[in-house]
């Protein structure tokens, strides 16, 4: 959500922003909106003073026995009233109007983050570890987790339809230590708090991180008009919506393990097979408040924060910065992590941490008052990242710790959440 202030004084830098991101300048529909309600605003302003006037105007004349004047002045408080009601009525469409065209415009861009159109245009900042090399022909993770039988995408789909798993034995129990050990790592290391949110949440939390009303075909309703959480996020992040926080309280640092719940509505024919890209998974969030002049390295040190995760997991793999027009919704800059995936033999992202500077505050009203004052409040700043989704992860570890026998190796890192077991194996 944009301060129309903002956009009187920077009409250009929205519309490069939106530009560059392939859509259609703004500001002047905006502006001649913002024109037009300001001239009701005056005009509503007008009509009723001089209907307050003229009430007034009609108890003197009565005071004074002038009667002829009184039913004049009756007549014309009588047309003002209707003239105020259709005043009010134009400003209220105004307004509607206005608040439409608002909520559907993205945030703006970063400057230095660089332009292009689709994912190819993203530059990569970083590749970090070796992918592995095998003496054999790697497979995917599917392939893998069947002829194990500890990945069940048949009892899944008779479950509940396309894009779910069944997974079993030691390949569920490492999905739980993943979660388990990602936890550890962003609550005893780098300092987010626990929470465990709610799934199910209302419109006003799905408005305030930017998800409604423009996505509403991505996501779950259910029939008493709540939504399931596409991501933590949004539990997370509206846990300041409505409130005025002390300076002092900021960063406020929160991560999450949930279930997430995606329609998945454009993704039509893409990673149909496998775990890659499904209507129910998991993932550790991290979620920031932070003050506005510290978002940006709050953007690293998050970033830093997942990559910490493939680290000590042994995974390779490489930081990009999105291009303009592959950019979310709601940042302003986002790094993605893709990790490597030797069955498919590219990079895949596993994990999207994302700037959005006050445009999430704005819609969910969270602000801040600084230190020594009293009266004024300024919007805090959000981010928001994967810390990381931990189906892929395990993905990850399946294709990348694979053996020739078709085992799979488990990492150092993940053995001592898993009973110490050093392998999984047919009969795990």
């Amino acid at each position: 959500m944009f301060d129309l202030k903002w956009i009187r004084e920077n009409p250009e830098a929205l519309d490069h922003s939106l530009e560059r991101r392939g859509a259609v300048a703004a500001s002047s529909a905006i502006l001649k909106l913002d024109s037009e309600r300001r001239s009701v605003q005056t005009r509503l302003q007008e009509v009723q003073n001089r209907r307050n006037a003229a009430s007034k105007e009609i108890g003197k004349a009565m005071g004074d026995g002038r009667a002829n004047e009184v039913e004049a002045l009756k007549q014309e408080v009588g047309d003002l009233k209707a003239a105020v009601q259709e005043a009010e009525q134009a400003e209220r469409d105004l307004s509607t109007e206005m608040q439409a065209l608002l909520e559907g415009l993205p945030n703006v861009l970063d400057n230095d983050i660089p332009d292009g159109t689709t994912e190819d245009d993203n530059t990569e900042l970083r590749r970090v570890g070796t992918p592995p090399e095998f003496s054999f022909e790697p497979r995917e993770h599917f392939e893998i987790g069947e002829a194990l039988g500890l990945m069940d995408f048949d009892a899944a789909s008779r479950l509940s339809g396309s894009r779910f798993v069944v997974l079993k034995g030691a390949l569920a129990r490492m999905e739980r230590a993943l979660a388990q050990f990602m936890l550890d790592i962003q609550t005893t290391e780098f300092g987010y708090t626990e929470v465990s949110p709610p799934l199910l949440v209302r419109d006003d939390a799905l408005y305030g991180t930017g998800q409604l009303p423009k996505f509403a075909d991505d996501l779950f309703r259910t029939t008493e008009d709540r939504w399931l959480i596409p991501t933590a996020e949004v539990p997370l992040t509206n846990m300041v919506a409505d409130s005025i926080l002390d300076e002092a309280d900021l960063p406020i640092r929160m991560t999450a393990h949930t279930s997430c719940f995606r329609a998945e509505a454009g993704a039509a024919g893409k990673d149909t097979r496998g775990m890659l890209r499904q209507h129910q998974f998991y993932k550790v969030e991290l979620v920031s408040i932070v003050h506005p002049d510290r978002s940006e390295e709050e953007l690293e040190r998050m970033t830093g924060c997942a990559e910490a995760v493939l680290q000590r997991l042994g995974l390779a793999y490489r930081v990009v910065v999105l291009c303009s027009g592959d950019t979310g919704f709601a940042a302003t800059k986002t790094h993605d992590i893709d990790v490597w995936l030797p069955g498919q033999k590219t990079y895949r992202e596993i994990s999207s941490c994302s700037n959005t500077r006050d445009f999430q505050a704005r819609r969910m009203k969270a602000r801040f008052r600084p230190a020594g004052e009293t009266k004024g409040a300024v919007h805090v700043h959000t981010l928001n990242g994967s810390g990381v989704a931990i189906g892929r992860a395990l993905i990850a570890v399946i294709e990348n710790y694979q053996r020739e026998d078709g085992s799979i190796g488990v990492p150092d890192a993940l053995r001592p959440y898993m009973g110490g077991l050093e392998a999984i194996a047919a009969d795990a």
